[in-house]
């Protein structure tokens, strides 16, 4: 049994029932990951940014109606309306469809690694989440025209590797804000990722860790978990970066 940092390798790919289908794992990947071949039980890491790298979260409110939005079409009993104002009308679920097993927004770009269980849950998900948080953004700002850099883009995991270091490339993604670059203990202090989920700081019932922290020694996953992510140096999680488009 290889360890490393509480990481219990395994020898197979399957997640507690759940399998990642085994292919070729190559850096060759779609140009710029824009096609959209999704097929149901495939595991993906689904990101975009701004047009011209604009912030597409200028304040507090911006990122907690993004995240109202994710709840709203991944819980389970159906909420309508968004946290912010009085319900309009009735939105689609998409919980079924989608299974998301972490998520972090930064000031101009967004990471989601989700599983896809039906033929086009991501597809109808992503459209209809980018849709709505568009017509808020621009509506709260008064501006109008396209607020992202075109279709979200996604890359599929293939293996065992680039399924447990996906999520920590995206826990650590608020590493280089102030002050998470001096400290990356304080981490589980940023408020827009759902690092405090695998922590046991919070849960939010549409977020899904246990496929992830099945991995970790069942003694303490979550401290196990905590340090597989805060410890450790960018090496280990560049090759998820190379398959991603430049974000910053």
């Amino acid at each position: 049994m290889v360890t490393n940092g509480g990481w219990k390798g395994k020898q197979s790919l399957y997640l507690r029932g759940d399998s990642l289908k085994i292919k070729v794992y190559t850096k060759l990947m779609p140009a710029k990951n824009a096609l959209k071949e999704y097929d149901p039980g495939g595991y993906y890491h689904i990101y975009n940014r701004g047009v011209d790298k604009r912030t597409i979260f200028q304040e507090d409110r911006d990122y907690k109606t993004f995240l109202s939005y994710l709840e709203i079409y991944l819980t389970a009993e159906p909420l309508q309306g968004d946290s912010l104002k009085p319900p309009s009308r009735k939105l689609k679920n998409y919980n079924g469809e989608i299974t998301l097993l972490c998520y972090c927004l930064m000031p101009n770009h967004f990471h989601l690694f989700v599983k896809q269980n039906s033929d086009h849950g991501i597809d109808h998900f992503m459209r209809s989440l980018a849709t709505k948080y568009v017509r808020y953004f621009n509506s709260h700002y008064r501006r109008i025209g396209p607020l992202f850099q075109g279709t979200y883009k996604g890359v599929r995991v293939t293996d065992e590797n680039q399924f447990i270091y996906l999520s920590k490339y995206i826990h650590r993604n608020p590493i280089s804000l102030s002050p998470f670059k001096e400290t990356p203990r304080m981490l589980d202090e940023y408020g827009y990722s759902s690092y405090g989920n695998y922590l046991h700081r919070f849960s939010q019932e549409w977020v899904s860790t246990e496929s992830i922290l099945s991995y970790f020694f069942h003694k303490n996953p979550h401290m196990n978990y905590r340090s597989f992510v805060e410890q450790g140096n960018f090496d280990d999680i560049k090759p998820i970066t190379e398959v991603t488009l430049d974000l910053e």
